[in-house]
């Protein structure tokens, strides 16, 4: 979603750092970039004035540290302005109040506001352990309700009987009163939309507020709207009165305008960002870690909680187990490659670490990309069992018929296999390297070492890596910040075959899954 900022401010900035000193020209002409850029990301004309001034009036004539260049400092004002824009703590869905809390969905036709429900549904229930009853109030759309139906029937949440005749506000009242009988923790209201805002919309939003007194009104909003955002945020806020926004399709390549706009000018909170098609597909929104992302300093903490949710923990000790005895096969690697995948892919995992998103265009010129990752499952999935356990027995024959089920050729399955071989004999090498838990993270961490001397990364990933593992959401944060402040980039992703260094696993898991090298040179045989 911020790419594009990201890239722009990125060159901004980087030429501020690299001077020893800043004058008021300089600083200047830093924000004259930065205000065009914000205007091309879509963010509304009022918020860039006030996000630059604000930035101008502390970054001219402040006060340098002995220890800190000018041009960090004004980095570090920008980060700073960008939170501050943003909201300056990430707050979720308030269920502080007596069940049934009723939360009232609004938002235009198409924003996605029925998938958000569900989504949200299936949070509150895996997440916070609520009973949860959905109610689809849209009785203008073609099947809305029955949309709403098969979600809650897709994700086991509860929804409301559809009894046809019914009006919106009549629908509002049974969904309310059914849950307080059933005792329902919670009662989403899933509203009708237009392709614009209109006056008889607004006025049966405010019917059914009136109706039924919702704790949290949430604006389902496009993050690719983009200026129109602004008109979209006041109006429902004016005659309807919202407590917070959800942004959905922040997967989608648009220029992030909306998610900067909004905040600001209703000062309603972010509350959720929807990041994909799939129910699981939605997160709560931290301002602090999205300026991180947008100003590339990545967000070790979201990529921490991510692995936390996705890594399965017998997996992941059965995964290390084999490990510690060196064994290393196809099906692990094709394992590594999904995990991989659940995660957001080569290009989410890079966007999250810091100093790593400027990589992404490298490796996929390098040959090694998420179309790269698919191509290697195809080959994989292709092959025999018995060809996965003992890649060995791959003989020409073999690869003939594996190439033409993959879509691929025997180059493809060698630079495959050549990789696969790397990485097992980094297994076979670590096994016998250090004992109980700790040695697996080791292992994890090595797997991914060769691709970053491959492309000219070993000054960043010299060092030592901090074990995270071990690490609360708040010190991590610290240490992002503290890196991101002095410009450093992320220590210690130390080097090995086969590719970057996995992450070690939250709460004792093995570990996140190594990168594996890239296909043409794989890491260096021991």
């Amino acid at each position: 979603m911020f790419e594009s900022l990201q890239e722009r401010l990125g060159a901004i900035l980087s030429g501020l750092t690299g001077r020893g000193a800043l004058n008021e020209q300089d600083v200047a002409a830093a924000l004259r970039e930065v205000r065009r850029a914000l205007i091309e990301a879509d963010v509304a004309l009022e918020v860039v004035r006030g996000f630059t001034d604000a930035v101008k009036a502390k970054a001219v004539g402040v006060e340098v540290l002995k220890s800190v260049k000018p041009g960090q400092q004004v980095v570090k004002i920008v980060h700073d302005e960008l939170v501050a824009m943003l909201g300056e703590t990430g707050q979720g869905v308030d269920l502080n109040a007596p069940a049934p809390v009723v939360i009232m969905m609004v938002g235009l036709q198409g924003s996605g506001k029925t998938t958000t429900t569900g989504k949200i549904g299936l949070r509150l229930t895996n997440r916070e352990r609520k009973n949860v009853l959905m109610a689809s109030l849209d009785t203008r759309r073609p099947a809305a309700q029955e949309q709403l139906r098969q979600l809650g029937a897709q994700t086991g949440v509860d929804t409301l009987p559809i009894v046809p005749g019914q009006d919106p506000v009549q629908i509002a009242r049974r969904a309310v009163q059914a849950a307080k009988l059933s005792g329902k923790d919670v009662v989403i209201l899933d509203t009708a939309g237009r392709t614009s805002i209109d006056e008889p919309m607004m006025a049966e939003m405010a019917a059914i507020r009136d109706a039924t007194n919702p704790h949290e009104i949430l604006l389902v909003a496009d993050a690719l709207t983009g200026q129109d955002a602004v008109n979209l945020a006041r109006n429902f806020d004016n005659r309807v009165g919202i407590t917070g926004l959800v942004l959905t399709r922040m997967d989608g390549d648009g220029r992030g305008g909306a998610a900067l706009s909004m905040r600001a000018v209703t000062g309603k909170p972010i509350k959720l960002i929807a990041t994909g098609e799939k129910m699981e597909a939605l997160e709560e929104f931290h301002p602090r870690r999205i300026a991180d992302r947008i100003l590339g300093m990545g967000d070790i903490v979201s990529l921490v909680e991510r692995a936390a949710e996705t890594i399965d923990a017998e997996k992941a000790a059965a995964m290390a187990k084999k490990m510690q005895e060196g064994k290393f096969d196809l099906n692990d690697l094709a394992e590594q490659l999904k995990q991989m995948q659940k995660m957001g892919g080569l290009g989410g995992l890079m966007g999250m670490m810091p100093g790593m998103s400027g990589m992404k265009d490298q490796m996929a010129a390098s040959g090694f990309d998420d179309k790269a990752i698919k191509r290697q499952l195809a080959i994989i999935g292709s092959m025999t069992n018995a060809e996965r356990a003992d890649p060995d027995i791959l003989k020409h024959s073999r690869k003939q018929r594996i190439a033409k089920g993959s879509g691929t050729d025997a180059a493809a399955i060698n630079k495959l296999l050549k990789m696969h071989r790397s990485m097992a004999d980094m297994m076979k090498a670590m096994g016998g390297r250090g004992k109980g838990g700790g040695k697996s993270a080791g292992m994890m961490r090595g797997l991914m070492g060769g691709l970053a001397n491959k492309m000219g990364m070993g000054g960043l990933m010299g060092g030592g890596m901090p074990d995270l593992s071990k690490m609360d959401p708040k010190q991590l944060e610290a240490i992002q910040k503290q890196m991101g402040q002095s410009g450093m980039k992320l220590p210690g992703l130390p080097g090995g075959a086969g590719g970057l260094p996995g992450l070690p696993g939250p709460k004792g898991l093995p570990g996140l899954p190594g990168l594996p090298g890239g296909p043409n040179k794989p890491g260096p045989r021991k």
